[in-house]
């Protein structure tokens, strides 16, 4: 944990001068000239001028990374070789772990606490598991007939395109860029255009770990653009990406329309947490109930939006969550104290304030927030919000806000509750609070998504994989099933 003060925070971005070119084949490039600011949330404040990259800088970018793949050391290095280089990112991210930080919170409004705390704990432990596991893996060898062998190899898949978001820029990259350069692959990445700082610096620092130049390139630029070009790109062999399953879709497109790369995807979700009468703790039931949707201002594809509560325990839970939410506090990123920092930018956090209206409107009960704050620091900030007595197919409760708006809905059985609880698009995760053992497991069992946590909520570590079900994607991060996605099976049968 951080002992660094306000203040201290504070002189530290005075003093911060991120870099903005992209990172093709282990060189800064200004690309084609063209740039945009990137604008920080706590304060409206343009942090840099970044380079604005398209077609050019991505052919640019998948070329050095196919040379690096075909022609250069990566593939062939002992996986235990890859480990070490990956062990040393984890060693150099962890020593740059406050300008890293202090650039995520800056970028996309986290509180530094939680970026130094959260964040940067995530993505170093990553590389470092990996790092760990790149020797560990095996190949196979069936039984034949006596007159023949069998092998079956897993093989680096290739240029891989990797597509992140803008939430937990660093934690979201890591998830997909380890893995895959463990497997041997090389990597374009793109990160959002709101959270490109600090994607570029961690390129920088697996440089200098010792990462060969073009086995990671950054390119920045916006979805349509760079994203697509990316997408639609014939010499990137597997393309990762999370975000919204809108641009899923697209990237779906893409690869349909160009030479067939795999896609792995990891989508929105609209996250079930379901309260039962026998909760072994009612109060710490609402307590994580309204730390989940208040995290990291409820821009995550987990949050637990809809609180599914028994409607014998739905006014004691309710009155809980409600005062949490309302003791919690807003406030700059850059103090400790914050416990909810900036939305993203004014443009999320006019749609986030649209689903409020939008649900006020429609007959759900506005128990706290619901409005813009501190709108004197020039910032983006929003009150932490919960709504009741929301219909099962209003707006609010099936579309995902991506922000600190929590709703509440009752059920009187376990029939009742599952059936809400799958009455959605998505599957990403859920959460289940109950002393019944059976009551876990068969909820669990019935629970359409990739996750459900029993009793807590976000909890996990590098061992167990993430992902969706449903519109919330496939494919998973994490875990060695996350090595799966990067990695081409052979069949070799030898006549003896």
């Amino acid at each position: 944990m951080t002992a660094a003060t306000h203040d201290t925070w504070i002189r530290r971005a005075e003093k911060l001068e991120p870099h903005g070119a992209h990172l093709i084949d282990g060189a800064d490039e200004a690309g084609g000239g063209a740039a945009f600011a990137a604008v920080s949330p706590r304060d409206g404040r343009i942090l840099a001028e970044v380079a604005d990259g398209g077609e050019a800088e991505v052919d640019a970018a998948v070329a050095a990374a196919r040379r690096a793949f075909d022609h250069g050391p990566w593939p062939r290095l002992a996986p235990s070789e890859r480990g070490r280089i990956l062990t040393r990112v984890a060693d150099l991210l962890d020593e740059h772990r406050e300008e890293l930080a202090l650039t995520v919170s800056l970028e996309m409004g986290k509180p530094v606490t939680d970026a130094h705390d959260i964040e940067l704990r995530a993505v170093v432990n990553t590389f470092r598991w990996y790092g760990q596991l790149a020797d560990k893996l095996t190949d196979e060898s069936p039984h034949t007939p006596h007159d023949a062998l069998a092998l079956v190899t897993r093989e680096p898949a290739g240029v891989v395109g990797a597509v992140v978001p803008w939430n937990f820029p660093l934690t979201l990259a890591g998830w997909k860029l380890a893995p895959a350069l463990a497997a041997g692959c090389t990597v374009v990445l793109k990160p959002s255009e709101r959270s490109p700082l600090s994607a570029l610096l961690l390129g920088r620092i697996a440089l200098e770990a010792g990462l060969p130049p073009g086995v990671l390139n950054v390119v920045n630029g916006d979805g349509p653009v760079a994203g697509r070009a990316l997408g639609l790109h014939p010499g990137v062999d597997v393309l990762a990406f999370t975000g919204s399953t809108d641009v899923g879709r697209q990237f779906l497109r893409y690869s349909a329309d160009s030479n067939l790369k795999r896609v792995w995807l990891e989508l929105g979700g609209k996250s079930p947490n379901i309260v039962l009468p026998d909760a072994p703790d009612l109060a710490r039931a609402a307590a994580t109930a309204a730390w989940g949707i208040f995290f990291n201002q409820g821009e995550m594809c987990t949050a637990p939006s809809r609180l599914l509560v028994h409607s014998s325990v739905a006014e004691e839970v309710t009155e809980a969550v409600v005062a949490h939410a309302r003791a919690l506090r807003v406030g700059d990123p850059l103090d400790p104290a914050t416990q909810m920092g900036a939305l993203a930018g004014e443009g999320h956090l006019a749609r986030v304030l649209d689903h409020v209206d939008a649900a006020s409107a429609t007959g759900a009960r506005l128990l706290t927030g619901g409005a813009r704050t501190l709108a004197g620091t020039g910032g983006s900030y929003l009150e932490p919000t919960v709504f009741d007595r929301v219909a099962p197919d209003s707006r609010l409760a099936r579309e995902e806000v991506f922000g600190p708006v929590l709703s509440v809905l009752t059920f009187d059985d376990l029939d009742e509750a599952v059936s809400l609880a799958n009455d959605t698009e998505y599957g990403l995760a859920a959460g289940l609070w109950t002393s019944d053992l059976s009551t876990a497991h068969t909820l669990s069992r019935a629970l359409r998504a990739g996750t459900v946590w029993v009793n807590c909520y976000e909890e996990g570590d590098l061992t167990v994989p993430f992902g969706g079900m449903k519109q919330s994607g496939n494919g998973r991060d994490k875990s060695a099933h996350a090595l799966e996605k990067y990695m081409e099976l052979k069949t070799t049968w030898i006549q003896l």
